[in-house]
């Protein structure tokens, strides 16, 4: 007896009943895949030369709309490196700057002009808290930084999104507060509590909640330690 040779189990022969039957559905059904679009890519049709074959031609339109897509997600990754690698570089050069500082007025400068000139940032605050305040920058109470701020000063973390009036009038004024849509705020905590900064933007949207405090927190870490240095009229608030 000779044997009949075997065919796989994942293949079937060009004429068998079922292939038939598919090709019948096809045929009767020419838009079948135009809804099926995840099917194309695992189907393999030779592409005879000088043919137009429509179901080859689609797969590679998927193809490519599927690589541009890729390439946009890339670039917008890469984008998001870039600004990353320079808000570092922003960072780096301005702690620097306030641990190579030998006075509190350098200090206060270094801040103030980094973030307004480095860092484009419109509106800047850094309030220090203190009963005896000093000639050099803006000096409150701590009880007033209290009755004005509250909680803000005691999350522990950078604050981001949109303040009440009362807390944008004590940080920025009445005036640049009606200009204000977003702000992100961290207290100057080392030790004890020696302080506020924060920063703000017209746009409503710049400083979502949670979004973009990172660089800012690291500023504030280095501020907090070296802040003591110069003056022994701060107080922490307790």
């Amino acid at each position: 007896m000779t044997d009949k040779p075997q065919t796989s189990d994942l293949e079937l022969p060009a004429q068998t009943p079922e292939a038939a039957t598919v090709a019948a559905y096809l045929q009767a059904h020419p838009d079948f895949f135009s809804q099926r679009e995840e099917l194309l890519l695992s189907l393999r049709i030779p592409h005879q030369r000088g043919d137009t074959i429509s179901l080859v031609e689609r797969q590679l339109e998927l193809l490519r709309g599927r690589n541009i897509e890729m390439r946009h997600r890339l670039s917008q990754l890469m984008d998001v490196a870039r600004d990353n690698d320079r808000l570092f570089e922003k960072t780096r050069r301005l702690n620097l700057a306030l641990m190579d500082a030998t006075s509190l007025e350098e200090l206060v400068i270094a801040v103030e002009d980094s973030l307004r000139q480095d860092f484009q940032v419109p509106f800047v605050s850094l309030v220090l808290f203190g009963d005896n305040p000093m000639p050099v920058g803006r000096w409150v109470s701590s009880a007033d930084a209290q009755r004005a701020l509250g909680g803000l000063l005691t999350e522990g973390k950078a604050v981001s999104g949109s303040l009440r009036e009362h807390e944008l009038d004590f940080l920025f004024g009445e005036e640049q507060r009606k200009q204000i849509g977003s702000t992100a705020l961290v207290a100057l905590n080392h030790l004890g509590l020696h302080g506020v900064l924060a920063i703000a933007s017209r746009d409503p949207q710049h400083y979502k909640s949670s979004v973009g405090t990172l660089f800012l927190s690291y500023i504030a870490e280095v501020l907090g330690r070296v802040l003591p240095r110069f003056t022994n009229a701060l107080r922490s608030v307790r």
